[in-house]
């Protein structure tokens, strides 16, 4: 049950994507905000990264919910 989650704009609404798949997961949301939520609980559910992506496609947030965060090592 791996493959990131990714929210992203299209069509004029707010989706949710697990990579590897081709259909949105849990519909389509009117806005970022409710779509993020349920992006996150996903991505936390699949202990996976959620990518954040603003209007024009760029990545504007990345969380990792993986219980490992390899930039948080000691030293």
């Amino acid at each position: 049950m791996k493959g990131d989650v990714e929210t992203y704009h299209q069509n004029g609404e707010w989706r949710n994507k697990v990579e590897g798949e081709t259909e949105p997961v849990g519909g389509a949301y009117a806005t970022k905000a409710d779509a993020v939520a349920k992006g996150r609980e996903l991505a936390i559910e699949r202990k996976v990264e959620h990518f954040i992506r603003n209007m024009d496609g760029t990545i504007g947030e990345r969380n990792t919910y993986t219980g490992h965060d390899p930039r948080n090592i000691p030293g």
